[in-house]
């Protein structure tokens, strides 16, 4: 069964959990003050909100709304909120299993509903993304007519996985990955709160922040792990939950790696520092061990995105691209398909021709500026579009270059008290060599 699988249903289609659903389906918030990490969504009056809250006679239904987000963000405990606390009728279906068949009686029946007693349906879809094109377009004029109050979830991209006409009758909402701290907080009530363990087992320090990483901002994760651990302990008739008796229900031996000690720090130091010795091997090693130790995806592509620009550069533009679409396709798929998508990153970076002369460069330039060397713009250089701009000298002199041979204009472009300085001195290495030479060009055409 789902981990978010109700249950049983009451008589108006509202999920019921029972004292033997797993930990993740018992602790799903019951108000929407217990939603963690999507603050953004529950604002007053917004179309999740309006959703939440129950019916006011005479108003309008709310808009429907696809929810895009990450493998657990709450998708599916929104839409269970939903059920439980707006009073309206909870249809869900799930887009592996139905078809059009079914997406058509639960309309009707929701139009005879409305039509009969006024009674408001709310359909929810999961994993919408797997209905095809003539499924989706089944919804359409429930949606349009607002027959049914549609909610989607899906961890695609709806632009590409839910059809235009769908979309734009809509409201796409997006969910973020639990911070640290949300997750923290989760695993605290699910500890304490009688739907939880009810006090029965504590867990140990160490043990909370190897489930931290572990769960990489996926609170079912959490719940799930914690609740292994949970019978682990039980079993072994301890109060507390260990790092050992976490290893033990998970089967994964932890990393000794903390996100706020020494290993922390060395192991991204070594991380960074292996990719800018061209190490391709010592490079994948340590991100081999922060994946495995649970660190956050999006962090270590932030470093690979850093290390494109900072150790590869103008030697080989391209490493920039590449990490830059890691960054994105991380935060899009998620773990633990990221760890291949970084891995190739990694190896891009690694093996790229090396040149921090960009880096240098804008060291230089930040330099000269905190030590006053700033000067005035030359006059040619300033804006002369706004009125008495030219009668003040603004743009007077200056040379388009479009109509220079070569497209390069003989002219200073520097302040006169910085005339003549050089901040980017490129390498002989990958493509900087042939930019060297195409510099030492320009800079003599410029008369530098």
């Amino acid at each position: 069964m789902d981990l978010f699988e109700a249950a049983g249903t009451d008589d108006s289609g509202v999920p019921q959990a029972s004292s033997t659903a797993p930990l993740a389906v018992r602790m799903r918030p019951a108000r929407p003050e217990e939603v963690l990490g999507q603050a953004h969504l529950l604002e007053s009056g917004s179309p999740l909100r309006r959703l939440i809250d129950p019916p006011i006679a005479g108003a309008l239904p709310p808009s429907s709304v696809v929810l895009w987000g990450p493998p657990g963000t709450g998708k599916t405990t929104l839409a269970y909120l939903v059920a439980h606390v707006s009073g309206r009728r909870f249809v869900e279906l799930s887009a592996v299993t139905a078809g059009v068949k079914e997406v058509r009686t639960v309309i009707a029946d929701a139009r005879r509903r409305l039509a009969g007693s006024g009674e408001e349906t709310v359909l929810f879809i999961d994993e919408v993304h797997r209905f095809s094109k003539t499924q989706q377009d089944a919804l359409l004029p429930a949606v349009e007519n607002r027959w049914v109050t549609l909610m989607a979830a899906t961890t695609e991209n709806p632009s590409f996985s839910v059809i235009s006409p769908l979309l734009s009758r809509s409201i796409m909402l997006t969910l973020r990955s639990l911070e640290t701290a949300d997750l923290d907080a989760l695993i605290t009530r699910a500890l304490t709160d009688e739907r939880g363990l009810s006090g029965e087992v504590e867990l140990d320090e160490e043990a909370r922040e190897y489930l931290l990483r572990l769960a990489g901002g996926d609170a079912r994760k959490a719940l799930t792990i914690l609740e292994a651990a949970a019978g682990t302990a039980v079993g072994a008739g301890a109060d507390s939950i260990s790092l050992d008796a976490m290893e033990r229900a998970i089967d994964v031996a932890a990393v000794r790696y903390d996100r706020a000690g020494d290993q922390h720090y060395d192991v991204i130091s070594a991380f960074i520092k292996s990719m800018r010795g061209s190490d391709v091997d010592a490079a994948l090693h340590y991100l081999a061990r922060m994946v495995v130790a649970g660190e956050d995806p999006r962090f270590i592509a932030r470093r690979v995105v850093i290390a494109a620009s900072e150790d590869v550069g103008m030697a080989d533009p391209t490493a920039l691209q590449t990490a830059v679409a890691a960054a994105q396709a991380v935060a899009l798929i998620g773990m633990p398909e990221a760890r291949i998508i970084l891995a190739q990153a990694v190896v891009h970076v690694a093996s790229a021709p090396k040149s921090n002369a960009s880096y240098a460069g804008i060291n230089a330039a930040i330099a000269d500026v905190q030590a006053g060397k700033i000067g005035l713009v030359p006059a040619h250089l300033r804006d002369s579009h706004y009125a008495g701009a030219q009668r003040i000298g603004h743009g007077a002199g200056y040379v388009y270059s479009h109509d220079e041979p070569h497209g390069v204009a003989r002219q200073e472009y520097l302040p006169e008290d910085l005339a003549g300085a050089r901040y980017y001195q490129p390498t002989d290495r990958g493509f900087e060599r042939a930019l060297t030479e195409r510099l030492d060009r320009i800079r003599s055409m410029l008369g530098r």
